[in-house]
C-alpha cells in the first residue's frame, strides 16, 4: 500500500495536501479506495460551504459500501473535482493524484493535529 510521504493523514483515512496559496487539496487513501472496492459514486460538498474538523462533508459509495468523508480540518470548500462526478473510479486508480475537494485552511495550526506518514503506517500496521 501506498503511503507517500508528503502528504497528512487522517486516522479515518482522508489524505492532506497542502498548497501554495494556503489551502489544502483532501482525498481518501490507497487502504481506504482499496478496502471500499470499486468506487462507483462520489458525493461531494458544495463551493463556499464550511465545515469543522471531523463534521462529514461527502459520502462515497462503492459496489460494497458507503463510507463518510470527514473534513480532516476546519475550513471553507474552495473548489471540488469536478471530473470524479463521471469518472468516481479514478479514485481506485489514481488515489493520489485524484483530490476530492480543496478547503481553504482556518487555521495553519489545524495541520498539526494530522498523522505524518510514519504515524499513518503505524495506524495501518495497528489495524
Amino acid at each position: 500500500m501506498k503511503v507517500p510521504a508528503e502528504l497528512l493523514y487522517t486516522s479515518s483515512h482522508e489524505w492532506i495536501k497542502k498548497q501554495d496559496d494556503n489551502s489544502v487539496l483532501i482525498g481518501i487513501t490507497d487502504h481506504a479506495q482499496n478496502a471500499l472496492g470499486d468506487i462507483v459514486f462520489v458525493e461531494l460538498p458544495k463551493a463556499g460551504k464550511e465545515f469543522k474538523a471531523k463534521d462529514s462533508c461527502g459520502v462515497i459509495e462503492s459496489v460494497k459500501a458507503a463510507a463518510d468523508i470527514y473534513s480532516p480540518i476546519s475550513g471553507k470548500v474552495k473548489t471540488v473535482n469536478a471530473d470524479l462526478e463521471n469518472q468516481p473510479d479514478l479514485i481506485n486508480t489514481q488515489p493520489y493524484e485524484s483530490w476530492l475537494f480543496s478547503l481553504e485552511l482556518n487555521n495553519i495550526d489545524d495541520l498539526k493535529n494530522l498523522l505524518s506518514a510514519e504515524q499513518y503506517t503505524a495506524l495501518l500496521g495497528a489495524e
